[in-house]
């Protein structure tokens, strides 16, 4: 059975944030935020649903129903919104500044290309911050209750 929010296109829901930051140059600020809403929305919808599937395989175990609400939160917060959110932010305003005192361009054509490097750099850091992600979970949270989705040891 496909996963709602990693196997189909509500996933890029999860990416709302990284747009918005590609696009603050060009966008009024509550414009980022509404992204960021939607990134959170999405990760708190994926937490929930893993609850409710491990609700109903663990139906007399609620440590694992707690497990999985709180290592899919976690790991969302951090690989969907956190880090790719803070990653792009910094690039963009990097490469802004860069093309401010390296380019004689006028304004809107450096922060068309700001936008534009912003958007490019969004496939290119999915994977590592992920495998980032879950190396710290691995190294961190998930020592505390053993694998995701097993309860800790007793």
């Amino acid at each position: 059975e496909p996963d709602l929010y990693r196997d189909t296109w509500v996933r890029y829901l999860g990416y709302a944030n990284e747009v918005g930051e590609s696009f603050r140059p060009l966008v009024p600020v509550p414009v980022v935020w509404a992204s960021y809403g939607v990134a959170t929305a999405y990760v708190t919808a994926d937490a929930i649903d893993k609850g409710r599937k491990a609700a109903a395989a663990h139906a007399q175990d609620p440590t694992r129903v707690g497990v999985a609400v709180v290592d899919t939160f976690v790991w969302q917060s951090l690989a969907s919104v956190a880090i790719p959110g803070f990653t792009i932010n910094r690039l963009c305003a990097a490469s802004l500044a860069l093309l401010g005192s390296l380019t004689r361009w006028p304004l809107p054509v450096r922060r068309w290309t700001t936008t534009a490097l912003g958007l490019a750099a969004i496939p290119l850091i999915i994977t590592p911050i992920d495998r980032t992600v879950d190396f710290l979970m691995d190294s961190s949270l998930r020592k505390l209750y053993g694998t995701p989705g097993e309860p800790p040891p007793s």
